[in-house]
């Protein structure tokens, strides 16, 4: 199994950005936390980050031709303002859990708005670094059951 696990802008500055709402833990603890939970499900990961929206969307359509089997994508900011991450993700029709790190659902009134979530399989939200593995296993269980 393949996931691709896709981080949109300013996720690189975790540590530095906003410590009191996305904690004290730097991307590449992230980073290594995903490929340990991974190798451990014997699932082959691969983590992308990005500040671009257009590189993020070039990353959803290489999936489709890499033979990605499920997608697990925190875009930032862009979950509030990017149809085109939401048309990517449709146009190649893989499997995708929306992750965010905090709970948006009780932060500004403009992040209540997730034109991601609109096709994703599943939203989770507010459980920190956590939330990453529990896409990961959520998608895990969700392909396994399919085939």
């Amino acid at each position: 199994m393949k996931i691709l696990v896709i981080n949109g802008p300013n996720l690189n500055m975790l540590g530095i950005r906003e410590p009191d709402i996305y904690g004290a833990k730097t991307y590449k603890d992230l980073v290594d936390m995903i490929n340990d939970h991974a190798s451990k499900l014997n699932i082959t990961v691969e983590t992308y980050q990005s500040n671009h929206e257009g590189d993020l969307v070039d990353k959803i359509q290489e999936a489709y031709f890499k033979g990605i089997d499920g997608i697990v994508i925190n875009p930032g900011a862009y979950t509030h303002t990017s149809v085109a991450i939401l048309d990517a993700l449709k146009a190649v029709k893989i499997k995708y859990v929306e992750v965010h790190i905090s709970d948006v659902s009780k932060r500004d009134d403009f992040r209540q708005i997730s034109y991601i979530r609109e096709n994703a399989c599943k939203t989770i939200m507010g459980k920190g670094f956590d939330g990453y593995i529990l896409a990961i296993d959520f998608l895990k269980d969700l392909i396994n059951n399919e085939n």
